[in-house]
C-alpha cells in the first residue's frame, strides 16, 4: 500500500508539474504575439503594459502547480535533507508568487497623479 501511495503520488506530481510547464509555455506564446502586435508610441506602450500583464497572470498560474507538485511530493519525501530541499523551492515559489502578485497589482492599478516639479511648479501652485 505504501508503494501505491508513493508511486500515485509522484505520477500526481508529475503531472501538475507538466500542467505548469505547459501553462507557462502556453502564457509567453500569448504575451509573444501581444508584442509582436505592437504599434508606435503610446499604444506599443499599451501593448507591452498588457503583454507583461498576460505574461505575470500565467507565471502565477504556472507556479501554483508547481506549489501544489511540491506540497505532494513532501507527502513523499523519504528523509528530512529532501523535505528540507522541498521546503526551500516551495518558500521561494511562494516568495516569487507574492511577488509576481504585487507586481501585477500595481501594473493593473491606475496611475497616480504627478505633482509638478521644477522652479516654476511653486509659482504655479500659489497662482
Amino acid at each position: 500500500m505504501e508503494t501505491f501511495l508513493r508511486n500515485t503520488s509522484s505520477n500526481i506530481a508529475l503531472v501538475l508539474e507538466g500542467i505548469a510547464v505547459t501553462v507557462v509555455v502556453f502564457g509567453s506564446l500569448a504575451s509573444i504575439v501581444t508584442l509582436l502586435r505592437r504599434a508606435s508610441g503610446e499604444r506599443g506602450a499599451l501593448l507591452v503594459r498588457h503583454a507583461r500583464l498576460r505574461l505575470g497572470r500565467w507565471l502565477v498560474l504556472g507556479l501554483e502547480f508547481q506549489l501544489a507538485a511540491d506540497v505532494i511530493r513532501t507527502a513523499i519525501a523519504p528523509s528530512w535533507q529532501e523535505l528540507g530541499q522541498l521546503a526551500a523551492v516551495a518558500t521561494i515559489r511562494t516568495a516569487l508568487n507574492y511577488f509576481l502578485e504585487r507586481d501585477l497589482a500595481d501594473i493593473t492599478s491606475p496611475a497616480p497623479e504627478r505633482e509638478p516639479y521644477g522652479p516654476h511648479a511653486q509659482a504655479e501652485a500659489v497662482a
